[in-house]
């Protein structure tokens, strides 16, 4: 059995790498969760966190598989969304070390992923009313039994040689507006109190990543971190220089973690394990802060 330790890092130095953010098959990654973990040990990762769109099934394969030397952070990327303001605007919130067994998140995260399969099938009615032949029992299969989501639409529409890359399939006149469709998401505040009540610790996911559209202004944040949000990813891909900075002196106020994190989703993005980082400063007050479940390392 793979122990389970409170800090399972027992000399933490200068050189420790550690990815927050990364996704599997469980959700819309197109590593398994198995290779996901060996990826990150060969990646020369010290602590790898897996966090799959609102579902916890890459956890068990993944504690599994996990590879000497090699800590997992589990987690979930919950699907939020802030109602104050019209249109509402998306948001994801990373939840980290929360008890999976905790019944009113898991009834909301089942709740959510039936909506993302509603949507996604939506999604693909409409292309194929359009003409475009994408096959939806096909792209099922090829989620391997993860929630369908749009990335998987996008890498069906790549196989039809209609758009070369995931980003080009998110532009407006494909699934960015055209082939849009509305999903269910968490009320921001009620996901906070969810993963607080399992244990866990709520990180804001990438919070200025303004070429994704729109973001929430800091004054949300702060009504976040009242409400018991604990930290802040800045460093992320879709964060410029100037969003980065905005993020660390913003968590600095508010006396947040900064965290920083790849987001990994395999062949779906272009970044790698490990493009970017969190301090050990900040994965010890994530992992002190948590009563959900531990981090595992392998012996």
């Amino acid at each position: 059995m793979i122990p389970s330790v409170p800090n399972p890092l027992p000399v933490p130095g200068p050189d420790t790498r550690i990815d927050l953010h990364a996704h599997s098959t469980a959700s819309d990654g197109t590593l398994s969760p198995v290779e996901l973990v060996r990826s990150a040990a060969e990646a020369g990762l010290d602590v790898v966190a897996i966090t799959d769109h609102d579902t916890t099934a890459g956890w068990a394969p993944a504690v599994a598989a996990l590879p000497p030397g090699l800590t997992l952070v589990r987690g979930a990327e919950l699907s939020c969304r802030w109602y104050g303001v019209q249109p509402s605007i998306a948001l994801h919130l990373l939840a980290y070390l929360f008890d999976p067994e905790a019944p009113e998140l898991v009834s909301e995260l089942a709740r959510i992923r039936a909506a993302r399969e509603v949507r996604a099938e939506r999604i693909v009615d409409s292309l194929r009313a359009d003409g475009i032949d994408v096959d939806w029992a096909d792209i099922q299969a090829r989620a391997a039994g993860g929630t369908v989501g749009r990335p998987h639409i996008a890498q069906a529409l790549i196989r039809a040689g209609l758009v070369r890359t995931t980003n080009e399939a998110f532009e407006p006149r494909w699934l960015g507006w055209r082939y849009h469709a509305p999903k269910e998401d968490l009320d921001v505040f009620h996901a906070i109190r969810l993963v607080r009540e399992a244990g866990g610790v709520p990180v804001f996911a990438h919070p200025r990543a303004s070429r994704r559209g729109p973001v929430v202004p800091d004054a949300l944040i702060v009504e976040m971190a009242a409400a018991g949000l604990a930290g802040l990813e800045a460093d992320h891909e879709d964060h410029s220089p100037a969003e980065r900075e905005h993020v660390r002196r913003l968590a600095a106020e508010l006396g947040l973690t900064v965290t920083g994190s790849s987001d990994f989703h395999g062949e779906h993005k272009t970044v790698r394990l490990g493009a970017f980082t969190t301090s050990v400063a900040s994965y010890e007050r994530i992992v002190a802060a948590a009563t959900g479940v531990p981090p595992v390392v392998a012996p």
